[in-house]
C-alpha cells in the first residue's frame, strides 16, 4: 500500500491501544484482594461476557441503546455480587478502572510517530466519557477522538465506521482502519474502509480468509510499512 492513497488513520481503542484485560484485572484485585488468580480470572471473565452480551442485545434490538458506562456500572455490580462485595465505594471505584487501562508499549511513541504523517482518528465503543478518561489515562494522541455512542449503537454496526467518513470528510477507500480484532476489521472493510491488523495478545487473529490491507506486528511497524519509499 502506498502512502498517498491513505488519507487519515482510524484506531480501535480497546485491546489494540490499551490493554483493557490488565486494566480490569487491577480493579477486579483491589476489589477482592484475598482471592487468588484463578477467581480472578473467572470475575474478568464474567465482566466482560456481560459487555460483550449486552451490546449484542443491543446490536440485535432487543434492549434499547445505553452507553459504555451503564454496562461498566451493570458489570461491576454483577462481579462484587459474585465476589461477595457490598461497598458502594468499591464497586464505583470498580467500574472506574474500565477507564484506567494501561497503554501497550509500542502505543504511545507508534501513534506520534504515525501523527506526524497522518491524521489520527480514535473510533471506541467506549462512550464520550469513558473514551476522554481513557485517552488521558493512557497518554492517548489523537487529532480527533469517535465514540459509538454519538451513532447511540455499537461497532460492528456500520453507522459507528461511518462516523469516521464523515468526520474526515473523505471516502471510505481513502482511510484506513487500525485494529487488533479481525471482527472489528471486516466491519469496517464491509462500508470500503481500507484495514491493517496489529497484533496482540488479547485480539482476534485473522483467519485465513481475510484479506486485510496491511498485518503488522505492533505500531512501529505499522509505521515502518505505512511510511516506506
Amino acid at each position: 500500500m502506498s502512502q498517498p492513497q491513505i488519507d487519515a488513520l482510524v484506531f480501535d481503542v480497546l485491546g489494540t491501544l490499551v490493554d483493557e484485560p490488565r486494566g480490569l484485572r487491577a480493579g477486579l484485585r483491589r476489589l477482592a484482594p484475598t482471592r487468588d488468580e484463578a477467581e480472578i480470572e473467572r470475575l474478568l471473565t464474567l465482566w466482560q461476557h456481560h459487555i460483550e452480551s449486552e451490546q449484542r442485545r443491543m446490536l440485535d434490538g432487543a434492549r434499547p441503546y445505553a452507553p459504555s458506562d451503564a454496562l461498566d456500572q451493570e458489570a461491576a455490580h454483577l462481579v462484587a455480587d459474585a465476589a461477595g462485595v457490598t461497598d458502594p465505594a468499591a464497586i464505583a471505584t470498580l467500574a472506574h478502572s474500565a477507564r484506567d487501562l494501561p497503554p501497550w508499549p509500542d502505543t504511545v511513541t507508534g501513534l506520534a510517530r504515525l501523527a506526524e504523517r497522518f491524521p489520527l482518528i480514535g473510533l471506541s465503543n467506549a462512550s464520550r466519557t469513558a473514551l476522554l478518561g481513557i485517552n488521558a489515562h493512557a497518554g492517548l494522541r489523537w487529532h480527533q477522538a469517535l465514540s459509538a455512542e454519538d451513532a447511540r449503537t455499537y461497532k460492528p454496526d456500520p453507522a459507528v465506521y461511518e462516523l469516521a467518513t464523515t468526520v474526515s470528510g473523505r471516502p471510505p477507500e481513502r482511510l484506513l482502519m487500525v485494529a487488533a480484532h479481525a471482527w472489528d476489521l471486516r466491519a469496517a472493510q464491509a462500508v470500503g474502509l481500507r484495514t491493517a491488523y496489529v497484533a496482540r495478545p488479547v485480539g482476534d487473529p485473522p483467519t485465513p480468509t481475510d484479506t486485510f490491507d496491511l498485518h503488522a506486528e505492533n505500531l512501529t511497524d505499522l509505521a515502518e510499512q505505512l511510511t516506506a519509499g
